[in-house]
């Protein structure tokens, strides 16, 4: 912004944007608009990783592509298994019921649901976070990065979880300790991880995330989505002729 002294206005998708120092925005008056999103797209990518790893999709495509062998993964049925939600927000909650039409149970956690948030979403709050990893087939992480879920899972988190589990965050990557993921892929702590978001991106070449085969990645998907950016474009011009016209709005703060 410094580089930039002309700059009034900024307009960025989504009302969050952790890349924009807003503090820094106001000491140079300089007003920052987002716009709406749809939680669909994450929603559904996050059923991708979950279905892609339990249905081991990626490997058995490209065994049949290349002459591999024939069926040779055994499959996780989600029906009659626990989905355990870290958090119970906008896309949190709509990945519940999807859950539940797997016929799947459902529990829940963050560090401010209660009992009545959580059934009123239609799922049990699971007592801790711990009781959760320990119950939980698949943890979801879908919480916003903050001082307090940076680094909320680690290694004590993803030893406690059951060696057949899946992890998938579609969140932040710094919610979940990247080195202690990596050890538990590796030695087997967990059964895979369904991943959309990384510390760094694009992800390096070399990587290990890149090379783990109990690892289904994607490259940050989880809003890149025809409905989103029909919103997007809509209401980027919208903050814009807004701002011209001296009523700006959705501001971020």
């Amino acid at each position: 912004m410094g580089r930039l002294p002309a700059l009034r206005l900024v307009v960025t998708s989504g009302m969050r944007n952790a890349a924009i120092d807003l503090d820094a925005a106001r000491a140079r008056n300089i007003i920052v608009c987002g716009t709406a999103s749809d939680a669909a797209p994450p929603m559904e990518l996050a059923w991708a990783l979950i279905l892609g790893l339990a249905r081991h999709l990626v490997p058995e495509n490209q065994a049949l592509r290349h002459n591999g062998p024939w069926q040779h993964s055994l499959g996780m049925t989600l029906k009659g298994k626990r989905l355990g939600l870290l958090g119970l927000g906008k896309i949190g909650g709509a990945m519940a019921p999807v859950a539940q039409a797997f016929g799947m149970d459902v529990i829940a956690w963050s560090q401010h649901l209660d009992a009545d948030s959580a059934a009123a979403a239609g799922v049990a709050l699971a007592a801790s976070k711990e009781a959760l990893l320990v119950a939980s087939d698949i943890v979801s992480v879908h919480l916003v990065l903050s001082e307090r879920t940076r680094g909320l899972i680690g290694a004590a988190e993803l030893a406690q979880m059951k060696p057949g589990a899946l992890l998938i965050n579609t969140s932040r990557a710094a919610i979940v300790e990247r080195e202690a993921l990596i050890t538990a892929l590796e030695q087997g702590w967990i059964a895979g991880a369904g991943l959309d978001v990384f510390e760094v991106e694009p992800l390096p070449a070399q990587d290990r995330l890149r090379q783990l085969p109990n690892v289904l990645a994607t490259p940050h998907l989880g809003y890149v989505a025809d409905s989103n950016y029909r919103i997007y474009f809509r209401e980027a011009v919208e903050d814009i002729q807004a701002w011209l016209d001296s009523a700006p709005v959705r501001q971020l703060t």
